[in-house]
């Protein structure tokens, strides 16, 4: 009989909202899966059982079946057994929230991100990690973007989560100097932040801003893009680069992926380097 080499044996791991959400495409990507490797399928159902399945994976690839959600839940676990430097995920998105798992470059079909697991290869990532040991592994939004809202029938159950991360991802687009400060009083939702790159700040307190938005940006830092808050005109952007960003100020709630945190009156993020890596399709740049 021929030995399956480990690199060849798969841990897939369903999401419990997976199954209930998109039973099709859960059994798509078993079926996929399953005919290119030798596959072992757990099914939790719920956070303790999804973190013992994972501990233990042995040798095997652990594969993640679910959305978003169920991605960082992964990460954020691995992240705390210090097993991340060791050990690859790979994503089949499954869910109503996948607006993380198409940016970082996942396939959204089934077939597809099941054949990505099966042929593609590891690409290692850079990761945000808080004061209090929490993550980003795409955007981080200060305020907190709005919550993903339930879809009309007919419309793409990820449309309404996406919105939310267009926004902050248009924030790192613009490059710009630092204009001069001004008195002007917060309008609605603006809020009084100082944000510090690498010790240097960008914006202090007696400037109002409307948003702030970081974005892990290799090589080995993060893009830090300020919306100052402005009368009349929209106000132009500030921008800065860097591997630690602190921000300080009125309590303040933060959208990070697709989970918020909160209030808080200080926080830091440092960039890890490659910290973590995912299996995405060959030729992803």
């Amino acid at each position: 009989m021929t030995e399956v080499a480990a690199s060849d044996q798969l841990l897939v791991v369903i999401d419990p909202v997976a199954r209930r959400t998109d039973g099709e495409s859960v059994r798509i990507a078993k079926d996929v899966l399953s005919a290119g490797a030798a596959t072992k399928v757990c099914l939790p159902d719920g956070p303790e059982e999804f973190a013992r399945a994972l501990a233990r994976r042995g040798t095997r690839r652990p594969v993640v079946v679910g959305d978003d959600r169920a991605l960082m839940r992964a990460v954020s676990l691995l992240h705390r057994r210090r097993e991340l430097g060791v050990c690859a995920l790979s994503m089949v998105p499954v869910g109503g929230v996948l607006s993380l798992a198409r940016s970082l470059g996942v396939p959204t079909g089934a077939v597809a991100a099941a054949r990505a697991v099966l042929d593609g290869s590891e690409r290692r990532l850079d990761l945000l990690v808080d004061d209090s040991d929490g993550l980003v592994l795409g955007t981080l939004c200060i305020p907190s973007a709005p919550a993903p809202v339930p879809t009309a029938p007919g419309v793409a159950p990820d449309a309404a989560s996406h919105a939310w991360l267009r926004t902050c991802q248009s924030l790192v687009r613009t490059l710009a100097s630092r204009p001069a400060r001004t008195a002007a009083m917060p309008g609605p939702g603006a809020t009084r932040l100082r944000v510090e790159v690498d010790g240097v700040t960008v914006v202090d307190l007696d400037q109002p801003v409307e948003a702030v938005s970081v974005t892990p940006g290799g090589p080995g830092g993060a893009e830090v893009e300020v919306r100052p808050a402005a009368d009349g005109a929209a106000a132009v952007p500030l921008r800065a680069f860097g591997r630690r960003v602190t921000v300080s100020g009125a309590d303040f709630r933060y959208r990070a992926d697709a989970v918020v945190s909160g209030p808080v009156r200080t926080r830091t993020w440092t960039v890890r380097e490659e910290a973590w890596g995912l299996t995405l399709p060959l030729g992803f740049p």
